[in-house]
């Protein structure tokens, strides 16, 4: 057992407090000690990466309590590449919120950081459903005060909206919880994996309504329609760094979706039959022409980019629904890519909102700094809207090449290639509306620029749009290794076994395994 698969837990869990007590009147100490520690989380969750690259499983048991009775955190290869890209993206996140100032205008914003940061990384690397929802209630209550940080009266709405939200998924949650423990007797998820296929035909209706329950709690997260009406005011109104570090958020429900229903209630699993294929896949296909139809009639900059997070949202949960080797490798190289885009399309939008009149996309006066934050733009817009050569397009190609064959062929491909289609005209629109436009109007008489954005401030989002060109660059070479993340979803034998041991099932895990 390794006591560095906590570390991704227990270091943003010690922050927080230390911020909060001891550099509370100190936005300087505040600073040091929050970018060190994410920077520290970097190197850990790379660390675990390579750890777990060639299949290994980590299993830490708190307590040395063993499953299913104790609390263990799990690292495979799908947990640990979720880290690794929430520590990446939670590192430039930072350094823009530092550099632009938006730390400085609440308070608690570095403790509130790490408390979201220890409930998204606890998220990912939990092996227990109970704690699953224990960890989605600590990042609830983080990304709440992130999200009304700074104040302000429509931001506060949106955020109220944002919890009703959450709290309804919180009690289906729990709802499911103990419909699961009711027919199990635990919430274990490797231990759950061989209990549901022991219950026979005639006593599986608690089964099945705790995976529907299930479903809608994690499609809320992930913000499939029709439970999606809480992101695109939540996101547009969060201040820009919490709407960056939100492009991580959906991206949970994401991995529980992956998680729960190739390990508890795989595809062949008689129980849940045809709730894949029937219920989900519909739902993504509609949140991706809903999300692309968004992005084109928004009147709003920053609705604009929160609609393309329910349409990149919709693209993954597609790949998801196909619930195949092909479709799940699929859905994690766009995970990475979508989450860096977002992240980066949300920082530009700060960069236009700090130095315009307002986020209408309406022709205004030029913005200070409007050819470095056009090009950011125009690298960020078509990489979100899929088209080549950045990591987008080749994301789409993975998703068409993973559908290819299926039932519902006709309809992915039609829906995929129509809504890029969608989506590179709502970009271009915002584009020309926004930079090209804006160099016919005259500012007012005595009226100057403003002055341009902190250097920094580029280089934090050059930095996530550098991450997105590495991502196309080594694309053979990230598809190979979420290739290998699929093939371990779909084998869970070794998941399994290391984490429950049961005898004449499954194989005694060995020292090496841990």
């Amino acid at each position: 057992m390794t006591h560095w698969l906590i570390a991704p837990v227990v270091l943003p869990a010690m922050l927080a407090p230390f911020i909060v007590l001891a550099a509370r009147y100190h936005i300087g100490i505040q600073r040091v000690f929050s970018v060190t520690g994410v920077s520290i989380l970097v190197a850990i969750s790379a660390g675990l990466v390579m750890a777990t690259a060639d299949g290994t499983v980590m299993l830490y048991q708190l307590g040395d309590w063993a499953a299913p009775f104790g609390i263990v955190l799990v690292g495979d290869r799908l947990s640990t590449m979720m880290i690794l890209l929430t520590s990446v993206l939670a590192l430039f996140v930072l350094i823009y919120a530092i550099s632009s100032g938006w730390d400085d205008r609440g308070r608690h914003f570095h403790a509130l950081f790490q408390f979201q940061l220890m409930g998204i990384l606890g998220a990912f690397l939990t092996g227990d459903l109970f704690n699953l929802f224990v960890f989605f209630e600590v990042l609830l209550i983080a990304s709440y005060g992130l999200m009304i940080h700074s104040g302000g009266t429509v931001r506060l709405r949106a955020g109220v909206q944002y919890v009703l939200f959450n709290l309804i998924g919180s009690t289906l949650f729990l709802f499911a919880l103990g419909a699961l423990y009711a027919e199990t007797g635990t919430l274990n998820m490797a231990d759950l994996a061989n209990r549901v296929t022991l219950i026979s035909a005639e006593e599986t209706v608690g089964i099945r309504v705790a995976a529907v329950l299930l479903l809608l709690v994690f499609a809320i997260k992930a913000a499939l329609v029709p439970l999606h009406f809480w992101l695109p005011s939540s996101y547009a109104e969060a201040p820009a760094p919490v709407a960056a570090l939100f492009a991580i958020m959906t991206k949970v429900g994401a991995y529980a979706i992956i998680r729960v229903y190739t390990l508890i209630f795989p595809p062949e699993l008689e129980v849940t039959a045809g709730l894949h294929d029937t219920w989900l896949l519909p739902a993504a296909l509609i949140s991706l022409a809903i999300g692309m139809i968004g992005v084109l009639a928004a009147k709003r900059f920053d609705r604009l980019v929160a609609f393309s997070i329910i349409g990149s949202m919709g693209m993954v949960l597609v790949s998801i629904a196909l619930f195949s080797p092909e479709g799940i490798a699929a859905a994690l190289y766009y995970i990475v890519h979508s989450t860096f885009a977002g992240a980066a399309l949300f920082l530009i939008v700060d960069l236009v909102r700090s130095r315009r009149a307002n986020l209408d996309l309406t022709a205004q006066a030029p913005i200070a700094g409007a050819t470095i934050t056009a090009s950011l733009f125009f690298i960020a817009a078509i990489a979100m809207a899929g088209l080549p050569p950045l990591s987008g397009f080749l994301g789409k190609l993975l998703l068409l090449d993973a559908a290819f064959g299926t039932d519902l062929m006709v309809w992915v491909w039609a829906i995929v290639l129509g809504s890029s289609l969608i989506s590179i005209v709502g970009f271009a629109r915002a584009g020309s509306v926004l930079f090209w436009k804006a160099q016919s109007v005259a500012l007012p008489e005595g009226e100057n620029t403003t002055s341009p954005p902190a250097t920094m401030c580029y280089v934090a989002i050059g930095g996530l749009i550098t991450l997105l060109a590495l991502h196309t660059i080594f694309a053979g070479q990230v598809h190979r290794y979420t290739t290998s993340v699929a093939a371990q979803l779909f084998s869970p034998e070794p998941y399994i076994s290391t984490v429950v041991y049961t005898p004449g099932k499954l194989s005694k895990p060995t020292t090496e395994d841990h």
